[in-house]
């Protein structure tokens, strides 16, 4: 199983598949997949104190640079869900975040993603780098950068 290493604090969020989730195909499509990754980050991010108003203050915030997610197994309507996630690498402005989605039920792993975030300046749209409270917030830095 996709699992963060043992020195890294994730979280975890569960969640019931909703019908406006699922697609023509009767499973969840792949927009939720994507909304799901970003809603468990975002939750992450203010668990640990650091939601919208937080890096408003610091004059910058987190976008997404990328994604890439590995769809496993399906999910369909009803199914309760446990995202579980972690900040994985830092570099001077960007930093990478892992996603496995996985249903608690069957212990079925339905997708991992991995999320690259850049940090921009909310004056200027540029990268910043990542200042060391938000670091040292998520539990791990292995950048000197």
């Amino acid at each position: 199983m996709f699992e963060p290493p043992g020195d890294v604090q994730s979280f975890r969020q569960t969640m019931v598949v909703a019908a406006s989730d699922i697609d023509a195909l009767g499973h969840a499509s792949n927009v939720a997949y994507i909304r799901w990754v970003q809603d468990v980050a975002k939750a992450h991010s203010e668990h640990l104190g650091w939601g919208l108003q937080a890096y408003v203050e610091l004059g910058a915030v987190f976008v997404v640079r990328r994604h890439e997610i590995d769809y496993l197994r399906p999910a369909f309507e009803g199914d309760e869900l446990l995202m579980t996630t972690w900040v994985d690498s830092w570099k001077a402005a960007t930093t990478i975040r892992q996603t496995q989605i996985s249903r608690p039920e069957d212990g079925c792993e339905l997708a991992r993603a991995a999320t690259r975030w850049a940090l921009i300046s909310t004056d200027t749209g540029r990268p910043l780098r990542i200042p060391r409270q938000v670091r040292d917030a998520f539990g791990r830095d292995d950048s000197s950068s």
